[in-house]
């Protein structure tokens, strides 16, 4: 089995990580699926979202494509958000159905993005609308014990916040962040599981395909057909959850 989901997770950090994403909600479903603990499901994606994204978002700082100020305005209120969110005592059969809802409107609206994108002008922003749109996502991210950047993407993209590039950096960041803030949610109310012969297999598959994924962006793969693939994983993921 392990070596089933080593497979599996390498592709989906490939595929993530070529689009800005750490892979976290699938990384949760597919846990979920296969009858991984709870509690060790959570921890695990967390652990290995932020293995993926964390090489991001040095590469996206490295380019300039990481705009710092936008970036803490996003995350002031987000990271305690995330952390109240993991936090908080949610029953198991809740936080699957939250998680397999939030999912599919994030395929929804990944969906409608795509539909609608074309070249446009960035809006110009305020400081506490860029804060309030993350503490909500922060918020949601911790409940759902992932990163937020499936749903931070499209929102911002739709709202014409910033540049395609840029947005792709704020969500690596964004991710990077948010999954520390809610392992150290799970830690504060001792929730952090970790067995070895589990996660660290897991997590040398996702920091070797997180590792190709980046690169591969970067070099041949075309960023459109990159999200389409996200955005049908994201509602494969969100409607194996609803129905299991």
């Amino acid at each position: 089995m392990i070596f089933e989901l080593c497979l599996i997770f390498f592709l989906i950090a490939l595929i993530y990580s070529s689009a800005g994403f750490g892979g976290g909600s699938s990384y949760l479903a597919l846990l979920a699926l296969y009858g991984i603990g709870f509690q060790l499901v959570k921890s695990t994606a967390l652990i290995c979202n932020v293995a993926v994204v964390a090489g991001g978002v040095w590469q996206f700082h490295a380019s300039g494509q990481l705009p710092w100020k936008k970036a803490l305005q996003l995350s002031v209120f987000s990271i305690p958000m995330a952390f109240i969110g993991s936090y908080m005592p949610v029953k198991r059969e809740t936080f699957f159905l939250l998680l397999g809802l939030a999912l599919v409107l994030a395929a929804a609206l990944m969906g409608m993005k795509l539909i609608r994108e074309k070249q446009y002008a960035v809006r110009e922003r305020r400081g506490w609308q860029f804060s309030a749109v993350g503490g909500a996502i922060g918020l949601l991210s911790g409940v759902t014990g992932i990163g937020g950047g499936i749903y931070l993407a499209p929102v911002l993209r739709l709202g014409r916040y910033d540049s395609p590039k840029h947005i792709a950096g704020l969500c690596s960041f964004f991710i990077l962040v948010n999954s520390l803030a809610g392992l150290l949610g799970q830690w504060a109310k001792s929730a952090v599981v970790f067995e070895a012969g589990v996660t660290l297999p897991l997590l040398a598959a996702v920091i070797i395909g997180g590792q190709i994924g980046s690169r591969l962006s970067a070099s041949l793969l075309k960023p459109r057909w990159v999200e389409v693939a996200t955005a049908v994983l994201i509602l494969y993921a969100g409607i194996r959850l609803l129905v299991k």
